[in-house]
């Protein structure tokens, strides 16, 4: 097998261990692209970020601009100026969740079971329902972050009324109609993160 002197192609090719060719090639204009390759850069520019190395330091070990690096991670940030709100129905351990919020200090949450939320619509009109449900929408716009965690149509429709960072934890297809029980160690994963002060600088 022979390849000319631009080798970038080979670079980008793996096999599986049946010998299947296992990558995805675009062609952008002229260019043709490996996305894995992309995806494994960039996985191990945030591998070394994570370990401590700065900006510049991943740099030079990788061979890319700096300025790359940090417009990156500011695509990928979670902005932590006003807090982190919760919200998850219909949920089975809900006071757990609570539990684990007032712990870390979230500002906002709510969890409902699926007997919870049926009282919540029910025992409304339609325009007290959704005066009460612009309400919610409204106090969980304040804040910079929110966890949703439902059905994956519910989430993909929150996702879309809020222009914020929004954290997704489906808790199956819709519709659901029985009560989840969410993986306390999953939520508590991300809020050790967003949660906890950031001493180290760049």
């Amino acid at each position: 097998m022979f390849f000319g002197e631009d080798n970038s192609i080979l670079n980008c090719i793996h096999f599986c261990a049946h010998g299947v060719m296992a990558l995805e090639l675009l062609r952008i204009g002229e260019k043709i692209i490996s996305r894995q390759q992309i995806e494994k850069c960039i996985a191990h520019i945030l591998e070394l970020r994570s370990q401590g190395f700065s900006q510049q330091e991943v740099a030079q070990r990788l061979k890319v601009d700096r300025t790359f690096i940090s417009r990156l991670e500011s695509i990928g940030e979670l902005r932590k100026g006003r807090g982190v709100a919760v919200v998850g129905f219909p949920v089975a351990n809900g006071p757990e969740l609570a539990d684990l919020c007032a712990r870390y200090g979230v500002d906002w949450y709510m969890f409902l079971s699926e007997e919870e939320r049926l009282a919540f619509v029910e025992n409304k009109s339609g325009l007290d329902l959704f005066n009460e449900i612009m309400d919610i929408l409204a106090a969980i716009r304040q804040y910079d972050t929110v966890i949703v965690m439902g059905s994956n149509k519910r989430v993909r429709g929150v996702e879309a009324l809020l222009d914020r960072d929004v954290i997704s934890m489906e808790l199956g297809e819709s519709p659901l109609k029985h009560d989840v029980v969410v993986d306390v160690k999953a939520l508590e994963n991300i809020l050790r993160v967003l949660c906890t002060k950031e001493e180290n600088g760049q």
